[in-house]
């Protein structure tokens, strides 16, 4: 396979991964957000937008207000952390790999890249649009399962996808800070559509340490982080199986390997305090693993124009 091929359909799982991750994040919070008076509004911003990795040195000491996070997650084409600058970014990339994306799934991007303009760009818009995006984006993917070989192409998308899962869940995680975000367990567990999953594994045991516990640690719940690392392991193996056969690894599944191990296997009975070490762990590992893939399988001639990371 060409290296901008498999680059293309890496970006595409990750970018439409984003798209839901953010939708996701973005509609948990909007309800509360809109009921906090405006000065904890700028506040809970702030926090959310740096979570996401959206904050500008720019913003002044008041903090950015809603309609700034509304613009910044949801509607600003020219951010690649934003639902529509994912959407472009991942619509863009299919067009550029015509050759090799399935007829249906380019067809379902670029509808819904065409259709992210006919929405209201105020509160109740954008959770109606959240809403929408959750929709197409499982259309997306639920295509992509349904029309690809498991082949090589293959492998890529669902390493970006996993990828970003693993990423945007430790997000998700890192916004169920009380004191900034005053999010219940419930509510974190309605925004990764775990709460059913949960109530049926955990039953009588409720909290926030179970909830956290289960988005992060459960192996059978598909968005949990040690799921999410155990797929992107499942993609890199089967990309290079050789490694399998000589007992050493490249770079990425090193760094995959390792956070999904010092999760699967540190006990503590204080997970809650422990959270914050346990995401930066995740988040630095998933870029460092971006790094390596980017190194090992996508090479780029000089003056090459590309669509892939968007800084």
């Amino acid at each position: 396979m060409l290296s901008r091929i498999a680059e293309s359909l890496f970006w595409i799982g990750r970018y439409v991964e984003r798209a839901d991750g953010t939708a996701r994040i973005l509609d948990v919070h909007l309800e509360r957000l809109n009921q906090l008076p405006s000065e904890e509004q700028r506040t809970v911003s702030a926090n959310l937008l740096a979570v996401m990795g959206a904050a500008e040195e720019s913003d002044d000491a008041a903090g950015p207000g809603l309609p700034q996070l509304l613009s910044r997650l949801a509607f600003d084409p020219a951010r690649p952390n934003s639902i529509c600058g994912s959407l472009a970014a991942a619509r863009e990339n299919a067009r550029r790999a015509r050759e090799t994306v399935p007829a249906p799934v380019w067809e379902s991007l670029n509808t819904t890249w065409n259709s992210v303009t006919t929405h209201r760009q105020d509160v109740v818009g954008t959770y109606r649009f959240c809403t929408w995006v959750m929709e197409r984006t499982a259309t997306v993917q639920g295509l992509a399962d349904s029309t690809m070989s498991r082949d090589d192409s293959w492998q890529f998308l669902t390493l970006g996808r996993h990828l970003e899962q693993a990423d945007m869940t430790a997000r998700m995680l890192a916004t169920s800070d009380e004191e900034a975000f005053r999010l219940s367990w419930a509510n974190l567990l309605r925004c990764a559509g775990a709460y059913e999953s949960f109530l049926r594994s955990r039953r009588a045991a409720f909290g926030d340490h179970y909830a956290m516990e289960f988005l992060l640690l459960d192996r059978l719940f598909p968005r949990s982080v040690v799921s999410a690392l155990r797929q992107v392991e499942a993609a890199l193996v089967a990309l290079d199986p050789e490694y399998t056969r000589s007992g050493t690894m490249d770079q990425s599944r090193r760094i995959i390997g390792q956070a999904r191990t010092f999760l699967e296997f540190h006990h503590t009975d204080d997970l809650v305090g422990e959270l914050e070490e346990h995401l930066e762990r995740v988040q630095a590992a998933c870029a460092a693993a971006s790094d390596a893939i980017t190194a090992k399988y996508f090479s780029h001639a000089a003056g090459q124009a590309w669509i892939g990371e968007q800084v």
